[in-house]
């Protein structure tokens, strides 16, 4: 957009339109002062000839929020002017017409458009009748044609332009909303897989350390130094996401490589769980690694949480394309809880193209969550 149209754009419309009204008046009002009409070219009219061109610019004032009416209006000062003397001081241009019907054009609705047609069609099949009774000419009525076509294409024209920049402006502000909402639930599941592994951890090893103070203080102050390492996780975790909302905090985001760390974090927490890899890791896209954590953090908490479980199974399996987690565990199985967390799991796979299902583990024991996450070049 060049500098110009952004200083008309900045113009406020009531302040375009009185200049638009000046300016119709002023080039009405000169035939007047151009034209010798007896000794005197101005007093030589009267004022009965004066008020059309008046009733002509006065109604531009509104051609924004009533350009139908203001169509009529002046199409009707216009009918007045020509016919009031046939002396009248020529208008070899009618600006406030042309500005009425660009108006209508591009500031009507659908139902104003078809009135301000009816209405013009009315008016030149008049002047059509005219040209039979030889008043006006028929090089006057087609230059008149020709001008009213334009700028009913430019009115057209301007109204398809501000329409589509609305539609650009309504569809940016949908993606700002979906983005924010977007952001909202991936914050939701990281403060839900954060919290919900720490203090799954941490209710453990709370229940167990009472039962272990007196037999065996050693494994007594283990369960306890669990629940302090499990909290100074949740908060290490809590940090980076935060960071993430504000100031950088220089902590790595969560990935494949904190697997491991994980899950023997859940077996000194008194959960055994076993972590086996297959074929050669490698660096994933940022959200498929972030992904590849938070999935396996979810499926560990569960197994705290609900299954009872003997052991908890974490495979990696690094393929040419993706990268295959299974969690299985020997435990009672699926407990038909809300599923919060198993839908937690399916959507941040879904999110990096990845997919996820749900079933009995090995021989109909225990749950199994098996993970697909695309695992192209980082």
């Amino acid at each position: 957009m060049s500098s110009t149209a952004r200083i008309v754009r900045r113009i406020p419309p009531l302040v375009a339109d009185v200049a638009i009204a000046l300016a119709a008046l002023a080039a009405h009002s000169a035939p007047f002062l151009l034209t010798e009409r007896g000794a005197d070219p101005v007093t030589g009219y009267t004022l009965q000839q004066y008020l059309p061109v008046l009733g002509q610019a006065l109604p531009l004032l509104w051609r924004r929020r009533a350009p139908l009416a203001v169509l009529v209006a002046v199409l009707a000062a216009t009918g007045a002017y020509l016919l009031n003397d046939p002396d009248t001081a020529p208008q070899p241009v009618p600006y406030a017409m042309l500005i009425a019907v660009y108006s209508v054009a591009a500031y009507g609705s659908q139902r104003t458009r078809v009135w301000g047609a009816s209405v013009l069609t009315a008016g030149a099949a008049a002047q059509l009748a005219g040209v039979v009774l030889h008043f006006p000419s028929a090089d006057t009525v087609v230059r008149g044609l020709v001008m009213y076509v334009a700028v009913w294409a430019m009115g057209r024209a301007m109204a398809n332009r501000q329409a589509h920049a609305r539609q650009l402006e309504r569809e940016k502000e949908m993606e700002a909303r979906q983005a924010v909402e977007r952001e909202r639930a991936a914050i939701s599941r990281d403060m839900h897989d954060i919290l919900g592994h720490a203090i799954s951890l941490m209710i453990v090893q709370a229940e167990a350390g009472p039962l272990a103070v007196r037999p065996d203080p050693g494994r007594a102050e283990a369960a306890f130094d669990a629940i302090a390492a499990a909290g100074r996780d949740a908060m290490d975790q809590l940090r980076r996401l935060l960071g993430l909302l504000g100031e950088d905090t220089g902590q790595a985001a969560p990935s494949v490589a904190g697997i491991g760390a994980l899950v023997d974090g859940v077996d000194r927490a008194g959960q055994p769980a076993t972590l086996t890899v297959r074929g050669t890791p490698r660096p994933l896209p940022p959200d498929v690694e972030t992904a590849a954590y938070r999935v396996v953090q979810e499926t560990l908490t569960n197994a705290v949480k609900h299954a009872r479980a003997g052991t908890v199974t974490v495979a990696l399996d690094w393929r040419d394309d993706a990268l295959a987690i299974d969690v299985t565990d020997d435990g009672r199985g699926h407990t038909g809880g809300t599923g919060h967390g198993l839908d937690g799991i399916r959507e941040r796979a879904a999110a990096c193209g990845g997919s996820a299902s749900f079933g009995p583990g090995p021989g109909g024991r225990g749950f199994a969550v098996s993970i697909s996450l695309p695992a192209g070049a980082a």
